[in-house]
Protein backbone atom coordinates (compact mmCIF):
# COMPACT_ATOMS: atom_id res chain seq x y z
CA UNK A 1 0.00 0.00 0.00
CA UNK A 2 1.44 3.36 -1.16
CA UNK A 3 0.47 6.98 -0.48
CA UNK A 4 0.57 9.49 -3.28
CA UNK A 5 -0.95 12.66 -4.49
CA UNK A 6 -3.72 13.02 -7.24
CA UNK A 7 -2.81 14.86 -10.35
CA UNK A 8 -5.05 14.94 -13.61
CA UNK A 9 -4.16 18.70 -14.65
CA UNK A 10 -3.48 17.04 -17.85
CA UNK A 11 -7.46 16.36 -17.97
CA UNK A 12 -8.68 18.90 -16.59
CA UNK A 13 -9.90 20.74 -19.86
CA UNK A 14 -11.45 17.47 -21.37
CA UNK A 15 -13.50 17.79 -17.77
CA UNK A 16 -14.60 20.85 -18.02
CA UNK A 17 -16.26 19.92 -21.21
CA UNK A 18 -17.81 17.05 -19.96
CA UNK A 19 -19.39 18.99 -16.91
CA UNK A 20 -20.61 21.37 -19.61
CA UNK A 21 -22.24 18.84 -21.77
CA UNK A 22 -24.24 16.87 -18.71
CA UNK A 23 -24.96 20.40 -17.55
CA UNK A 24 -27.51 21.06 -20.54
CA UNK A 25 -29.48 18.65 -21.38
CA UNK A 26 -32.08 18.62 -24.35
CA UNK A 27 -35.22 19.26 -21.88
CA UNK A 28 -35.98 22.65 -20.41
CA UNK A 29 -35.69 23.02 -16.76
CA UNK A 30 -35.87 25.74 -14.54
CA UNK A 31 -33.14 28.57 -15.33
CA UNK A 32 -31.51 29.15 -12.94
CA UNK A 33 -27.56 30.03 -11.53
CA UNK A 34 -25.54 26.62 -10.62
CA UNK A 35 -25.68 26.86 -6.92
CA UNK A 36 -29.71 28.17 -7.03
CA UNK A 37 -30.76 24.91 -7.25
CA UNK A 38 -33.01 22.92 -4.66
CA UNK A 39 -34.40 19.55 -3.82
CA UNK A 40 -37.99 20.96 -5.52
CA UNK A 41 -35.99 21.62 -8.85
CA UNK A 42 -34.17 17.84 -8.20
CA UNK A 43 -37.75 16.34 -8.07
CA UNK A 44 -39.24 18.08 -10.72
CA UNK A 45 -37.10 16.20 -12.98
CA UNK A 46 -38.51 13.22 -15.45
CA UNK A 47 -38.03 9.75 -13.35
CA UNK A 48 -35.91 8.31 -16.31
CA UNK A 49 -33.55 11.14 -15.67
CA UNK A 50 -30.45 10.92 -13.89
CA UNK A 51 -28.63 13.76 -12.30
CA UNK A 52 -27.26 14.77 -8.87
CA UNK A 53 -27.72 18.10 -6.64
CA UNK A 54 -24.10 19.15 -5.16
CA UNK A 55 -24.61 22.26 -3.19
CA UNK A 56 -27.52 23.84 -5.03
CA UNK A 57 -25.50 22.61 -8.48
CA UNK A 58 -27.74 20.65 -10.57
CA UNK A 59 -25.50 18.22 -13.10
CA UNK A 60 -26.82 15.55 -15.39
CA UNK A 61 -25.37 11.97 -15.87
CA UNK A 62 -24.56 10.50 -18.54
CA UNK A 63 -25.29 6.83 -19.09
CA UNK A 64 -22.80 4.26 -17.94
CA UNK A 65 -20.51 2.36 -20.01
CA UNK A 66 -20.83 -1.52 -19.87
CA UNK A 67 -17.38 -2.01 -17.66
CA UNK A 68 -18.86 0.67 -15.16
CA UNK A 69 -21.59 -1.39 -14.70
CA UNK A 70 -19.73 -4.44 -14.45
CA UNK A 71 -17.74 -2.95 -11.80
CA UNK A 72 -20.86 -2.17 -9.99
CA UNK A 73 -21.92 -5.52 -10.31
CA UNK A 74 -18.52 -7.58 -9.45
CA UNK A 75 -18.02 -4.96 -6.18
CA UNK A 76 -21.59 -5.98 -5.62
CA UNK A 77 -21.56 -9.46 -5.12
CA UNK A 78 -18.63 -9.82 -3.56
CA UNK A 79 -19.81 -7.24 -0.57
CA UNK A 80 -23.53 -8.68 -0.66
CA UNK A 81 -21.71 -12.20 -0.02
CA UNK A 82 -19.71 -11.35 2.91
CA UNK A 83 -22.79 -9.82 4.70
CA UNK A 84 -25.22 -12.59 4.43
CA UNK A 85 -22.55 -15.03 4.80
CA UNK A 86 -21.29 -12.88 8.28
CA UNK A 87 -25.25 -11.91 9.07
CA UNK A 88 -23.98 -8.28 8.62
CA UNK A 89 -26.76 -5.83 9.76
CA UNK A 90 -25.27 -3.17 7.12
CA UNK A 91 -27.08 -2.75 4.09
CA UNK A 92 -25.72 -2.76 0.72
CA UNK A 93 -27.16 -0.41 -2.13
CA UNK A 94 -26.88 -0.05 -5.90
CA UNK A 95 -26.92 3.36 -7.41
CA UNK A 96 -29.78 4.53 -8.60
CA UNK A 97 -30.02 5.81 -5.22
CA UNK A 98 -30.81 8.99 -3.49
CA UNK A 99 -28.67 10.00 -1.01
CA UNK A 100 -29.54 13.41 0.78
CA UNK A 101 -25.98 13.11 2.25
CA UNK A 102 -26.01 16.86 4.02
CA UNK A 103 -30.17 16.43 5.44
CA UNK A 104 -30.70 20.00 3.42
CA UNK A 105 -31.90 20.85 -0.04
CA UNK A 106 -29.15 21.44 -2.03
CA UNK A 107 -27.26 18.32 -2.04
CA UNK A 108 -28.65 14.65 -3.14
CA UNK A 109 -25.86 12.36 -4.58
CA UNK A 110 -25.76 9.02 -6.17
CA UNK A 111 -23.31 6.88 -5.26
CA UNK A 112 -22.71 3.83 -7.41
CA UNK A 113 -22.32 1.58 -4.49
CA UNK A 114 -23.88 2.61 -0.65
CA UNK A 115 -23.03 0.38 2.30
CA UNK A 116 -25.51 1.68 5.08
CA UNK A 117 -24.80 0.56 8.70
CA UNK A 118 -27.53 2.52 10.63
CA UNK A 119 -30.48 1.19 8.83
CA UNK A 120 -32.46 4.02 10.54
CA UNK A 121 -30.90 5.95 7.40
CA UNK A 122 -32.67 3.96 5.07
CA UNK A 123 -36.20 6.11 4.27
CA UNK A 124 -38.62 5.44 1.15
CA UNK A 125 -37.19 7.84 -0.75
CA UNK A 126 -33.63 7.13 0.02
CA UNK A 127 -31.03 7.47 2.14
CA UNK A 128 -30.82 10.27 4.78
CA UNK A 129 -27.49 11.29 5.58
CA UNK A 130 -24.24 9.36 5.39
CA UNK A 131 -23.83 6.20 4.51
CA UNK A 132 -20.83 4.08 6.02
CA UNK A 133 -19.19 3.14 3.27
CA UNK A 134 -19.40 4.88 -0.25
CA UNK A 135 -17.64 3.51 -4.10
CA UNK A 136 -17.88 5.37 -7.29
CA UNK A 137 -16.62 3.97 -10.70
CA UNK A 138 -14.97 7.02 -12.61
CA UNK A 139 -15.98 7.99 -15.56
CA UNK A 140 -14.94 10.44 -18.02
CA UNK A 141 -17.15 12.73 -17.23
CA UNK A 142 -17.60 12.42 -13.57
CA UNK A 143 -13.57 12.02 -12.89
CA UNK A 144 -13.04 15.51 -11.48
CA UNK A 145 -16.37 15.24 -9.42
CA UNK A 146 -15.42 12.04 -8.07
CA UNK A 147 -11.62 12.71 -6.82
CA UNK A 148 -12.54 16.22 -5.59
CA UNK A 149 -16.09 17.43 -4.94
CA UNK A 150 -17.42 14.22 -3.88
CA UNK A 151 -14.13 13.52 -1.28
CA UNK A 152 -14.63 16.69 0.56
CA UNK A 153 -18.37 15.84 0.44
CA UNK A 154 -18.41 12.78 1.74
CA UNK A 155 -16.05 13.55 3.98
CA UNK A 156 -17.35 16.34 5.75
CA UNK A 157 -20.51 14.74 6.00
CA UNK A 158 -19.46 11.07 7.91
CA UNK A 159 -19.31 9.23 5.07
CA UNK A 160 -16.28 6.48 6.99
CA UNK A 161 -14.91 5.12 3.91
CA UNK A 162 -14.86 5.97 0.53
CA UNK A 163 -13.49 3.98 -2.55
CA UNK A 164 -12.71 5.80 -6.31
CA UNK A 165 -12.29 3.21 -8.99
CA UNK A 166 -10.85 4.44 -12.03
CA UNK A 167 -11.17 1.67 -14.95
CA UNK A 168 -8.97 3.71 -17.12
CA UNK A 169 -5.61 4.24 -14.66
CA UNK A 170 -7.10 0.45 -13.12
CA UNK A 171 -6.32 2.06 -9.59
CA UNK A 172 -8.46 2.16 -6.64
CA UNK A 173 -8.16 5.08 -3.85
CA UNK A 174 -9.20 4.19 -0.90
CA UNK A 175 -9.53 6.95 2.04
CA UNK A 176 -10.51 5.63 5.29
CA UNK A 177 -11.63 9.54 7.06
CA UNK A 178 -11.49 8.13 10.19
CA UNK A 179 -7.76 7.29 10.25
CA UNK A 180 -6.57 9.85 7.81
CA UNK A 181 -7.14 12.24 5.15
CA UNK A 182 -4.67 10.61 2.68
CA UNK A 183 -6.19 7.35 0.57
CA UNK A 184 -4.35 4.35 0.27
CA UNK A 185 -3.32 3.37 -3.73
CA UNK A 186 -4.40 0.30 -4.94
CA UNK A 187 -4.13 -1.20 -8.69
CA UNK A 188 -6.80 -3.74 -10.53
CA UNK A 189 -4.02 -6.29 -9.59
CA UNK A 190 -4.23 -6.41 -5.80
CA UNK A 191 -6.15 -7.55 -3.12
CA UNK A 192 -8.27 -4.54 -1.56
CA UNK A 193 -9.16 -4.87 2.50
CA UNK A 194 -12.78 -2.84 3.40
CA UNK A 195 -11.55 -1.11 6.76
CA UNK A 196 -15.41 -0.83 7.96
CA UNK A 197 -14.98 -4.33 7.90
CA UNK A 198 -12.27 -4.45 10.10
CA UNK A 199 -10.01 -5.82 7.43
CA UNK A 200 -11.85 -9.18 7.59
CA UNK A 201 -13.83 -8.88 3.71
CA UNK A 202 -11.10 -8.03 1.46
CA UNK A 203 -11.89 -7.69 -2.21
CA UNK A 204 -9.49 -9.62 -4.88
CA UNK A 205 -9.30 -7.12 -7.85
CA UNK A 206 -7.24 -9.05 -9.87
CA UNK A 207 -9.65 -12.18 -10.02
CA UNK A 208 -12.38 -9.17 -10.81
CA UNK A 209 -9.76 -7.84 -13.76
CA UNK A 210 -10.28 -11.17 -15.33
CA UNK A 211 -13.82 -11.12 -15.82
CA UNK A 212 -14.40 -7.37 -16.80
CA UNK A 213 -14.99 -7.71 -20.78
Amino acid sequence: MNHKSINYESEQNTERVNEVHEAMPAYAVPRKRQGDYTLEDYYALPDNIRAELIDGELIFLEAPSSIHQELIGELFFEIKLYIRTNNDPCKILPSPLDVQLDCDNRTMLQPDISIICHRDRIVKKGVYGAPDLCIEIVSPSSRKRDYEKKRMKYQNAGVREYWIVDPKTESVLCYFFEESDEPHSYTFDDKIPVRIYDNNLVINFAEIKERLV
